[in-house]
C-alpha cells in the first residue's frame, strides 16, 4: 500500500513541540517497518494522486488542518481536545467557532481516526460524537536516545552551560492552562528548592499579554521571572535534554489534563524519578512508575517526599525503566500500520 503523510507539522513552530516529535518519530519507525508499504512524505498531502490514503498526524479544532473536499481515504490523529475541555482557557473567538464547526464536520469524514491515549480517546467520543469503533487509541515512546548516561565531562559542560544549581526539580513543555506550570512554580518556592523549565514558550518575550491563552506565560514572568531558584531555559536540543533528565533529581508534571504525557516517559527512560498528577492520561501512562498525586496542595508534599527520600527516588527510578521499556515507536509504527490496513480492507 501507498500511504502519504503530512510532514507540515514539521516546517512550522510545531517541530518543537509534541505534534513535531511525534511526525518525526512515526515517519521514522514508519520507514524502519515499511516492508512492501510506501510511505510518501509531503506537506500538499491531498495532491498526491498515487496514495491509497493520507495520514494527517494533526487535527486543531480551531484551524483548518484538513482539506475540505479529500480525495483519498484519510487516517487523521487527534492528540488531544483540550482546548475543548476548558473552553474558558482557550477561547476561540468567531473566527476559531465557525471553523470549529468546519473542522468537526470534516473529521466526519476520516475513515479512522488514532489518537494517544484512551483518555483521549473518551474525550472524542464525547465531544465530538465519533463511534468508538472508528477510533484507535496508540501510545506514543520515548525515542531510544533517552537513556541513563554514565558520569563525563558533559556534566560540568552541561552546568556551565545553563548554570545549573546543584539540585532541581525539571518541567519540560508548554506553559498554558492545563500545565499547571504556575501549581508547579509555587510548590517550588514553597519547599524552597530549585526548578527548571525547559520549553520554547517559558522563555517567549514577544508574545500577546492581552490573549487569554497567554496569561500563564504572563503571569509566570510576572511572579516568577526574577525569583532566581526558577529558571526558565527555552527550548533545548534533544541530546542537552537527555542530560537534563539524567541530572536532575526528580521530573514532575504537574497537569490538570493530558492527553499522553511524553517526557514523563522520556525522564523514565533516563532514570528520573516522576512525580505526576493522576489526572486523564497520566494513570494510564505512568502505571505504578511514578508517584501520582492530586494537582493542589498535594503536589508539593509529594516532591518533598521524592527530594528528600533516595529510597523513594531509587524505588521510582527502577520502577520507571521498567515501564519506559513497554513503549516503543516500533510499536506505534506497527499498530498504525494496521489501522491504515483496516481502512484499505
Amino acid at each position: 500500500m501507498k500511504v502519504a503523510i503530512d510532514i507540515s507539522p514539521l516546517t512550522n513552530n510545531h517541530r518543537f513541540r509534541g505534534i513535531g516529535s511525534y511526525t518525526r518519530c512515526l515517519v521514522g519507525a514508519l520507514k524502519k517497518n515499511q516492508g512492501k508499504n510506501q510511505f510518501l512524505l509531503t506537506t500538499r498531502a491531498e495532491e498526491i494522486r498515487e496514495a491509497d490514503l493520507i495520514h494527517y498526524p494533526f487535527f486543531d479544532p480551531f484551524f483548518f488542518t484538513l482539506p475540505l473536499f479529500p480525495k483519498k481515504k484519510m487516517v487523521v490523529t487527534v492528540h488531544d481536545l483540550i482546548p475543548l475541555v476548558f473552553p474558558r482557557h482557550y477561547p476561540p473567538g468567531l473566527k476559531g467557532r465557525v471553523r470549529f464547526l468546519i473542522q468537526k464536520k470534516l473529521i466526519f469524514q476520516a475513515a479512522a481516526i488514532i489518537t494517544d491515549s484512551g483518555a483521549s480517546k473518551k474525550d472524542i467520543m464525547k465531544i465530538l460524537k465519533i463511534s468508538e469503533d472508528k477510533i484507535r487509541a496508540i501510545h506514543l515512546a520515548p525515542g531510544r536516545e533517552f537513556k541513563k548516561l554514565k558520569t563525563g565531562i558533559w556534566v560540568s559542560e552541561l552546568r556551565r552551560k545553563y548554570h545549573l544549581p546543584e539540585k532541581f526539580v525539571l518541567y519540560v513543555g508548554d506553559v498554558g492552562y492545563n500545565k499547571n506550570v504556575l501549581g508547579l512554580a509555587s510548590a517550588c518556592r514553597q519547599l524552597g528548592i530549585n526548578l527548571v523549565i525547559v520549553g520554547k514558550q517559558a522563555q517567549s518575550e514577544d508574545f500577546n499579554s492581552h490573549h487569554p491563552e497567554n496569561q500563564p506565560l504572563k503571569r509566570l514572568i510576572g511572579e516568577y521571572g526574577r525569583d532566581p531558584r526558577i529558571r526558565r531555559l527555552g527550548y533545548v536540543p534533544e541530546t542537552e535534554l537527555v542530560g537534563l533528565y539524567n541530572l536532575a533529581v526528580c521530573y514532575c508534571q504537574p497537569s490538570f489534563y493530558e492527553g499522553f504525557g511524553l517526557p514523563v516517559l522520556e525522564a523514565m527512560a533516563c532514570g528520573c524519578p516522576v512525580v505526576a498528577t493522576g489526572v486523564a492520561s497520566l494513570p494510564e501512562i505512568c502505571g505504578k512508575a511514578a508517584l501520582l498525586v492530586k494537582p493542589g496542595p498535594e503536589l508539593a508534599s509529594g516532591i518533598k517526599l521524592v527530594w528528600e527520600s533516595s529510597k523513594k527516588r531509587e524505588e521510582l527510578i527502577g520502577k520507571g525503566l521498567v515501564q519506559s521499556e513497554k513503549f516503543s515507536w516500533e510499536k506505534t509504527a506497527r499498530e498504525t500500520i494496521e489501522v491504515y490496513e483496516k481502512v484499505l480492507s
